[in-house]
């Protein structure tokens, strides 16, 4: 299967009291299952790119593996939607949290899959690395310009991951916590080291994304949106610096700011 983000879409628009037929790029919405050790793992409702960075940033954010040579074989069916992994050891967690659970793309009481393993795979950042002010504003405005699919389509999330200075690589898809598995993925793909990088995102830092962050192992996220309380209170406890609002020349600055300097 051809790797599409967005499709062309034949729709009526309204505007100025007509009704016109019209050509639309459209979000490309992907089920993709997952086989881990031949037993049924999960399915991930997703955007169809970088789909072996998403299973990999998947399983480790879920604690499955830890590193690539975690995985004996990866075996991607992207036509038929299938993806089948073989571990080097056995499967340990529990199956009955997982089999046949569906993972949503948008927000919801789905999401309550993550809460399986998060006591398990969230760590507190350890990292001692700062950021200017002023990159950080240069960092969201390349998130922006990099963002050319959600211009198109108005359906999808971005991130990247950065040194504080330039992206290491950018993702986009139809779930948030999708994107993020990418970029989680393709570190582990390319042997980066996590620690001392940065998070930038496109949406809201809820709970979810902020327990995502940790799992990735990152101590900063940078959004153009706002945190809610509860990503606030986890932002405090895992020692990560959370910012928000960047826009226009300012941000705010939620928790651990002491990584943020002029």
């Amino acid at each position: 299967m051809k790797e599409e983000i967005a499709g062309h879409q034949s729709i009526i628009k309204y505007q100025n009291n007509e009704f016109t037929t019209v050509d639309d790029m459209i979000a490309t919405e992907f089920p993709l299952t997952l086989y881990v050790n031949r037993e049924e793992f999960a399915t991930i409702v997703c955007s169809p790119t970088h789909l072996q960075e998403l299973v990999l940033g998947f399983l480790a954010s879920e604690g499955v593996i830890r590193r690539r040579a975690d995985i004996q074989d990866i075996h991607l069916d992207d036509s038929k939607g299938f993806c089948h992994i073989t571990l080097t050891k056995e499967l340990t967690h529990n199956t009955a949290h997982y089999s046949k659970r569906m993972i949503s793309s948008c927000c919801g009481k789905s999401r309550e899959f993550y809460f399986v393993s998060d006591a398990a795979t969230a760590k507190v950042s350890m990292t001692d690395k700062t950021i200017k002010a002023d990159e950080i504003i240069y960092m969201m405005e390349q998130l922006q310009q990099s963002s050319t699919n959600f211009k198109q389509t108005g359906g999808l999330h971005n991130a990247a991951i950065s040194d504080g200075h330039d992206f290491y690589i950018h993702r986009s898809d139809i779930g948030r916590h999708n994107a993020l598995d990418k970029l989680y993925g393709y570190c582990i793909e390319q042997h980066i080291p996590i620690r001392d990088k940065v998070l930038i995102f496109s949406g809201r830092i809820s709970s979810e994304i902020l327990i995502k962050a940790s799992k990735i192992g990152v101590g900063i996220i940078l959004s153009k949106s706002a945190p809610t309380d509860l990503a606030i209170k986890l932002a405090h406890d895992l020692n990560i610096t959370a910012v928000g609002f960047i826009r226009n020349g300012s941000f705010n600055i939620y928790s651990h700011p002491q990584r943020i300097v002029k």
